[in-house]
């Protein structure tokens, strides 16, 4: 009888994940390299990828002290975290719904942070709200108002 072993690649949980993509959100958002990141903490650019991906989880100390390098408390890594939904982190009724997810996600993207930067520069209101309206007739949301610039 001849046994077989089988390699499963194990999925990267969930909460795992999301601390990952909100560690390289804010790492984006504050324009640091995930080799800056590396240096920081005594790793390579490669490990750095791995926690943000959520493939390799990142201990407790190190989320530590990846929170002081970043400027941010510990919590924010878990704020809309899958967790979040059961438990909030802030109180009763605290807790990120799965609808407002989207905006972490777009966030952890280049796009999201260029393009969020480039807005809050924007000092003029009404321009601000003539490029929202322009954004949501362009992703086909049939309640935009007319835009009149």
């Amino acid at each position: 009888m001849t046994m077989t072993m089988v390699t499963v690649k194990k999925a990267p949980n969930p909460v795992d994940k999301h601390v990952g993509a909100r560690v390289r959100m804010r790492r984006i958002l504050i324009g640091m390299s995930q080799e800056r990141l590396g240096e920081s903490l005594g790793l390579t650019f490669q490990q750095v990828q791995k926690y943000e991906k959520g493939t390799n989880r990142i201990g407790a100390s190190r989320l530590q002290q990846i929170s002081q390098i970043l400027g941010v408390p510990v919590e924010f890594f878990f704020e809309g975290s899958p967790a979040s939904d059961v438990v909030s982190l802030h109180g009763p009724g605290m807790a990120d719904s799965a609808e407002t997810r989207y905006v972490a996600d777009f966030l952890s993207t280049a796009e999201g942070v260029q393009l969020t930067r480039a807005f809050v520069r924007i000092r003029e209101p009404k321009l601000r709200r003539k490029i929202v309206e322009l954004v949501t007739l362009l992703a086909g949301e049939e309640q935009a108002a007319q835009i009149v610039l």
